[in-house]
């Protein structure tokens, strides 16, 4: 009953075992897949699973805990899951059970899920560290205390608690943070339908539209490529743009007004995530061009960053200036670029950073600095360049043609051996290139 993930057996075994390389022979690391959430009364929201958990396994079901047991000679890749029940399975649908978690997802064994208040505190005894996530969910953090407080009662017949307790994320999210072959594959598929839905919305944008028609749109294409959103997709006309994590998707859209759509397809867990802001009847004006092409100057100077041996933090230095730069050049800074810079005004118009790593999570896991430095790109990475410039529609400071713009101008990056490669490439980009593909339509 294995669940297509994208990712084959082997590599998941890879991924545990170098996890548990990293762990060392007297560790026992503990993963919790995500519990299902409660939307109302008795309905719930669509499952997702735990991005960690599914990383090491690509089991899709709640109830379950995965726990990784370095060294043990009676197999160390175990899995507590629900059994096979088909009174519920009539209702919600197949399960694994214990005999699927071995012979579909390739754990060394498995037990009950209710077995495990049981069989974990005699796995953690004589484990000297214990790798888990601590704060995510306090009720198993509870859970986990218990086991390790029974082991420690039998200290007096010999028993060797855990004494160093360590977060698993210091480990496995760097791991997560250079992207497989597979996993490239998948990013590319999603940014693949993203890219389809862009375009799709670009297609129906007209005066008089809806936010959420436009929404609509986006999200069509992403269920009918087997994708689902992955995050709430933002698509703000007019001075709604300038909201920058705006989910109300009610307004309509004015002519003349630009619509901001910031929205990414999650394909098999992994994320897209891009902008685009076009005119919503197809011709930008004078003054929103100006902005939109200073958008797009700025980002073309972040994406020339993207190469490896370069500071994360050189791509936002980068956007900055150049947006500070255009700002300057239009009327809407003062002064010199080096104090603008230094003192921060652009932030006026400019508050958020220039991208996020990417992956299993929209804003994936991974340090941005090491030791306090900025850390340097490798390849493996995959990131956002999102450059963007935001004109409150209420700043009597700046001329009234300003006012109430919104753009951002966002990709997909893969840092490569010699450079990068944009994978939501094939998505109009400047003003000049959305226009055409507006009037194609």
């Amino acid at each position: 009953m294995r669940q297509l993930t994208g990712i084959t057996a082997a590599e998941y075994a890879r991924r545990r075992r170098q996890l548990m390389r990293m762990a060392g022979e007297d560790a026992i690391l503990v993963l919790p897949a995500a519990p299902a959430r409660v939307r109302s009364h008795d309905t719930h929201y669509p499952y997702r699973q735990d991005s960690d958990f599914w990383y090491l396994c690509g089991f899709p079901e709640p109830e379950a805990v995965l726990v990784l047991v370095p060294g043990r000679k009676h197999g160390e890749t175990l899995l507590f899951c629900r059994e096979r029940d088909p009174e519920r399975e009539g209702w919600d649908g197949p399960r694994a059970g214990q005999e699927g978690a071995v012979a579909d997802f390739g754990m060394d064994d498995a037990y009950p899920i209710d077995d495990l208040d049981e069989i974990l505190p005699g796995l953690l005894e004589g484990r000297s560290r214990v790798y888990y996530h601590f704060g995510r969910d306090a009720e198993f953090d509870l859970k986990l205390i218990g086991w390790v407080n029974r082991v420690r009662a039998q200290v007096r017949h010999g028993a060797q608690p855990p004494h160093e307790f360590l977060e698993l994320g210091h480990l496995l999210h760097e791991q997560r943070l250079f992207k497989s072959r597979d996993e490239i594959r998948l990013m590319e598929k999603a940014a693949q339908i993203s890219v389809r839905a862009h375009q799709a919305a670009m297609r129906a944008a007209r005066p008089g539209i809806h936010e959420y028609e436009l929404q609509a749109e986006l999200e069509r294409v992403f269920r009918a490529a087997d994708a689902c959103p992955a995050y709430n997709s933002i698509v703000g006309a007019g001075a709604n743009a300038c909201v920058l994590h705006y989910v109300a998707n009610s307004a309509r859209a004015a002519d003349g007004e630009l619509v901001l759509v910031d929205a990414g397809a999650e394909y098999r867990n992994y994320a897209a995530d891009i902008t685009r802001t076009f005119p919503v009847n197809g011709r930008f004006s004078k003054e929103q061009r100006a902005l939109h092409d200073l958008v797009g100057a700025a980002q073309a100077a972040a994406r020339a960053c993207a190469r490896p041996g370069v500071p994360w933090l050189a791509i936002h230095d980068a956007a900055v200036e150049a947006l500070t730069e255009g700002l300057l050049r239009l009327g809407l800074l003062k002064g010199s670029l080096e104090k603008n810079i230094a003192d921060g005004h652009y932030k006026r118009f400019y508050r958020h950073k220039s991208g996020h790593w990417l992956g299993l999570d929209v804003h994936d896991v991974g340090d941005y600095r090491i030791d306090g430095e900025s850390r340097l790109l490798e390849p493996g990475m995959v990131l956002t360049i999102e450059p963007g410039l935001y004109v409150a529609a209420d700043d009597k400071a700046v001329h009234a043609k300003w006012r109430g713009i919104g753009i951002r101008t966002e990709d997909d990056v893969l840092i490569t051996g010699d450079g990068h490669r944009v994978l939501s490439d094939g998505l109009a980009r400047s003003a000049d290139e959305i226009e055409a593909f507006m009037a194609g339509a």
